[in-house]
């Protein structure tokens, strides 16, 4: 970005002086605050070793900011008249202190707001969003840096965008950065505080080597409170200094019949919210304890504004979930990172897509949101989406460490050397699975590699028409295409579309199709399916990885035995219209909600990821 820097004073609130008459302050970099525009409080201190942080309001209509253990604030008042926050916190040398600022909103509307201000470590990823009133148009949008170290934004091009990407630069002490975005004669400001921050380690032994949103955990004494981020989410992860399970146990290892309270003391977070969600969804959201009974093969469960997208990771033998999947409110919504899938280019030039999607009732299952609606969504709107992730993600958990191993574990090795051991010695139950009923197509491997990986496509794979991959992919033992990116994906993707047909009768869709290449082209569907988990070529691999990974599915070889043969979709007609090819009885279609999707939603499979694994 090589834009002309317009240097803005910060207006300093109240402050603190420290032994060396610095002041630890806070500031803002609003003047004028007006109804429904996003507005942030920045702690500013001399040193960046601020601890135990807790802001308050005091006064006025009571609004929601969701990171009240931060350095900043940040809210977005709905009702006109005076506000009043108090934020205490203890200084490096120890004392205690506490500052108070008051504001005032007045009664005009906000048309523009910048979303949302917040503290990031240098180095670590941050997104804005700028959201508009129906009068202003997007096109119109201008983003520009007003203070601050110069920040590169990831487009080169911000003109007419509704969110901005760039990676917070580095610095000395805790520096504040400032936003300007507007639209025609409306504009509104806001503010990054960039701390400081440790170096992340080069060294080749480096488990993550970009910068990782600072966490805490969710249950503040939990008996693992004082291990699990070392041990589980921190640039200090060294590969040749995991954690031992005499540190950071599986859950199985203290209980093998876990209760709510049990997994939380093992959950992290980024945000305070995204753990109140998570329990939200086990208690209400797991009617035959699948996840309770999925998580004992962990160590613990990380949700975070950074992570995107979800993984299960050997190194820590924890789960990552994207916190997109339990937000349900637009201030929930802001604190997260929305910098768009990375992998969502692989294979671009491509001429097939292999577009997918969970139905019922011949209806999506999963409400779409733009990112530029501010509503409040419901649990049932993304509950789906974040089942079939949890069956896929906790299906790798139980493949490197299955029910049949937790008694035998060394409890005095690392994590990541237990699971070489395994690796070594008779490999993990997706190796076996390969070994008695693999996947045998080698064009279908390949492409997946392009499509999921990022490898080069040849001149021959470009050139492949949808018949083509119809004939490569229409008689083989997988369900879906991304079964071809691993061995460990094809072992998860099994058990996820297996689980989610048998306990919700939820079917997965999979089609090879055009790739349109311009916007609102059709995809036009060569050849579909409807329920390929039932296909008689894989029910035995079907079988094999749910006998492994919950043994406790009740009767699960006549479940799969009884899987209804696929439905097959309509050749020539769109992806869309595609949607209603099942059987719906009078009761089912009283359910249907088909306008709860738009009919050109398109579903390309990428979220599932697997983070490079370290093992030989």
């Amino acid at each position: 970005m090589k834009n002309i820097l317009h240097i803005l004073l910060l207006i300093p609130i109240l402050f603190a002086c420290n032994n060396n008459g610095e002041v630890t302050k806070i500031i803002t970099v609003d003047d004028e605050v007006k109804i429904a525009q996003a507005i942030e409080l920045v702690l500013l201190a001399p040193s960046s070793k601020v601890t135990d942080i807790i802001w308050t309001q005091t006064a006025g209509e009571p609004v929601v900011f969701l990171a009240y253990t931060s350095k900043v604030i940040a809210f977005t008042p709905n009702t006109a008249g005076a506000y009043s926050f108090n934020v205490s916190f203890t200084l490096e040398d120890g004392s205690r202190e506490s500052l108070n600022h008051s504001l005032s909103v007045t009664n005009e509307q906000g048309e523009i707001s910048a979303r949302l201000g917040h503290a990031a470590l240098e180095g670590s990823k941050v997104s804005l969003r700028a959201s508009l009133t129906s009068k202003l148009l997007s096109d119109s949008l201008v983003w520009q840096q007003t203070a601050g170290p110069e920040v590169n934004f990831t487009a080169e091009n911000t003109q007419g965008d509704y969110a901005v990407f760039f990676n917070a630069p580095e610095v000395t002490r805790d520096t504040v950065v400032e936003f300007t975005v507007s639209s025609g004669s409306y504009s509104d400001k806001v503010a990054v505080l960039i701390e400081n921050a440790e170096p992340v380690p080069t060294s080749d032994n480096t488990a993550y080597t970009e910068r990782l949103a600072r966490v805490f955990p969710f249950v503040a004494n939990s008996s693992y409170a004082d291990v699990l981020v070392d041990c589980v989410y921190s640039n200090k992860i060294n590969f040749a200094r995991t954690c031992a399970f005499n540190t950071l146990p599986l859950i199985a290892h203290d209980t093998t019949t876990p209760t709510v309270d049990d997994i939380m003391d093992r959950v992290i977070v980024s945000h305070y919210w995204m753990g109140k969600r998570f329990r939200e969804f086990l208690e209400n959201y797991d009617p035959y304890n699948d996840f309770k009974n999925l998580l004992r093969a962990n160590t613990a469960i990380v949700i975070s504004y950074d992570i995107r997208p979800s993984y299960y990771w050997v190194v820590s033998g924890a789960i990552h979930l994207d916190a997109n999947y339990f937000w349900l409110t637009p201030d929930e919504r802001d604190t997260i990172n929305q910098a768009p899938d990375y992998r969502a280019s692989f294979g671009g030039d491509l001429n097939f897509a292999m577009p997918w999607r969970y139905v019922k009732n011949n209806n999506y299952t999963t409400t779409f949101i733009s990112d530029n609606d501010r509503v409040t969504r419901q649990p049932n709107d993304v509950l789906y989406s974040l089942t079939s992730l949890m069956y896929h993600e906790l299906a790798h958990a139980n493949d490197i460490f299955p029910s049949t191993s937790w008694s035998a574990l060394n409890r005095d090795q690392t994590i990541l050397s237990a699971a070489q051991q395994i690796a070594d010695n008779s490999g993990f139950k997706s190796d076996q699975l390969n070994n008695t009923l693999p996947l045998l197509g080698e064009e279908m491997y390949a492409l997946a590699q392009v499509r999921f990986q990022g490898v080069d496509a040849s001149k021959t794979q470009n050139a492949y028409q949808p018949s083509d991959i119809k004939t490569f992919f229409s008689g083989e033992a997988a369900p879906q295409f991304y079964n071809y990116s691993s061995i460990r994906e094809d072992y998860a993707m099994l058990f996820d579309g297996f689980m989610m047909k048998t306990r919700f009768d939820i079917n997965r869709d999979v089609a090879i199709t055009n790739a349109p290449k311009i916007a609102n082209e059709n995809y036009i569907v060569n050849w579909g399916q409807r329920g390929r988990i039932g296909d008689e070529n894989i029910k035995p691999r079907v079988l094999y990885a749910v006998s492994h990974i919950l043994p406790e599915v009740s009767d699960i070889e006549n479940l799969v035995n009884n899987l209804p043969s696929p439905i097959m979709m309509n050749a020539g007609e769109s992806w869309a219209n595609n949607l209603n090819i099942s059987p719906v009885n009078k009761e089912q279609a009283g359910l249907q909600n088909v306008s709860a999707q738009p009919k050109d939603r398109r579903f390309i499979q990428y979220e599932f990821y697997e983070k490079p694994s370290p093992l030989k």
